[in-house]
């Protein structure tokens, strides 16, 4: 139980990651003003960013950040140096900067970034629905691009099949892939706002800091015997009644409560 245990969540992590880059800014001007005072020494703008953005990495891990803002703080700056260096249209600049905020929406919002299940994590999903009846209600909250939800419902026909999802670039691609599949629907809605009563599996693959209101919502909505998958992450001090080790590249794993 408590290697289960997850720490309480830390406060919204955009103003940790500005905090780091800024941190970095600092400590690489004065190491550069202290290179050039003494010993006549000034680096090349690419080379100060670089540096730069390896100092914003580690500050942010320092600041609890998740893995996967480990890449954006160490690019941030020298990408945006490299890309002036090209003289790029403004406009492209910026339809870069929407695409990225469109895909990653509810990294801002409910600090939860996109992840994508894996193929072994699905292949296991179809394993651990066998036993349940053949017309059961699945539900992903937060289902980014639907490849678990397009597979699974192909595998189980007769079963129903519901994806939410408010990321509004992957809400679309999601729901184009599902179009043409009768027995999986995807809608744009707040994971908060969808009633997780009369599903028997309720699937997410979500972040520490939802997980704790996530249960309390479960325990209140959703049906005795029904089961909550989470993939990968915990709901502190509360022990899965099974959990399955994936052995991906992600060392993941799926816990599972029996409501």
């Amino acid at each position: 139980m408590t290697a289960l245990q997850q720490p309480p969540a830390l406060p919204h992590p955009a103003p940790r990651a500005l905090l780091a880059q800024l941190g970095a800014a600092l400590l690489v001007l004065g190491l550069m003003l202290i290179a050039q005072q003494l010993f006549a020494y000034r680096p090349s703008l690419l080379g100060a960013g670089l540096l730069q953005g390896l100092l914003a990495a580690l500050l942010g891990q320092r600041l609890g950040l998740s893995s996967w803002w480990l890449p954006i703080n160490l690019l941030f700056v020298p990408a945006l140096l490299v890309l002036n260096g090209q003289q790029l249209p403004p406009m492209l600049l910026l339809g870069a900067f929407v695409l990225l905020l469109l895909l990653n929406w509810n990294s801002l919002r409910e600090r939860v970034p996109l992840y994508l299940s894996g193929q072994k994590t699905i292949a296991e999903l179809e394993q651990l629905l066998q036993p349940l009846p053949a017309n059961l209600r699945f539900i992903d909250l937060g289902c980014g691009l639907a490849g678990s939800l397009y597979q699974l419902s192909r595998r189980y026909p007769q079963a129903h099949f519901v994806g939410v999802e408010t990321a509004p670039l992957v809400f679309l691609l999601a729901w184009l892939r599902c179009l043409l599949r009768p027995n999986c629907q995807i809608h744009y809605r707040n994971l908060w706002q969808q009633p997780l009563g009369g599903f028997d599996v309720v699937y997410c693959f979500l972040s520490p800091a939802p997980m704790p209101r996530l249960w309390a919502k479960a325990r209140g909505e959703m049906s005795p015997g029904a089961l909550l998958i989470s993939n990968t992450f915990a709901i502190p001090d509360v022990a899965p009644d099974q959990l399955v080790e994936l052995h991906d590249w992600r060392s993941s794993r799926l816990l599972i409560w029996r409501l």
